[in-house]
């Protein structure tokens, strides 16, 4: 005989996969028709526990979608998506150590071999390929000046 596994096992599980946003727990529990007051107990409980922590969630996927070459902006806004307060996101991402301008670079290295886009078509292709990865405007630059630079040598 198989037992109903409670809201805290359900919550611990996926916990137990990943780490997830007190959104994402929220929103799973939630489509297994948990009740509201229950769904709130366990999240506080998780908390307290230091099962369940925003800030910890935010640094791991910083650094997952940072190792992906995503960029700092396409990154923000996954967060933000996911509940996670845009003061915890300036702070987890300010400490998080990354190199958003060589990530930049070494992606944009790895995706267009070929050293300059041949005409403003394929350059403006290039930037907004690169602005939906999340890189800002003066990166792209750089990225883009580096190549050519080393284009010239």
């Amino acid at each position: 005989m198989s037992r109903k596994r409670s809201p805290a096992d359900i919550a611990i599980g996926l916990l137990a996969r990943r780490e997830h946003s007190r959104q994402e727990l929220e929103t799973k529990l939630r489509m297994r028709k948990i009740s509201e007051a229950e769904i709130q107990t366990v999240l506080k409980e998780l908390e307290a526990r230091g099962l369940q922590s925003d800030t910890r969630f935010a640094e791991a996927f910083i650094r997952g979608r940072a190792s992906q070459a995503y960029g700092p902006r396409r990154i923000r806004m996954e967060l933000l998506r996911r509940g996670i307060d845009p003061e915890l996101i300036d702070r987890a991402m300010a400490e998080s150590g990354e190199d958003w301008a060589e990530i930049g670079r070494r992606y944009y290295r790895r995706q267009f071999k070929e050293r300059s886009p041949a005409d403003y078509k394929e350059r403006a292709k290039r930037l907004r390929h690169m602005q939906q990865r999340g890189f800002d405007m003066n990166t792209l630059r750089v990225s883009m000046e580096s190549d050519a630079r080393l284009e010239e040598d």
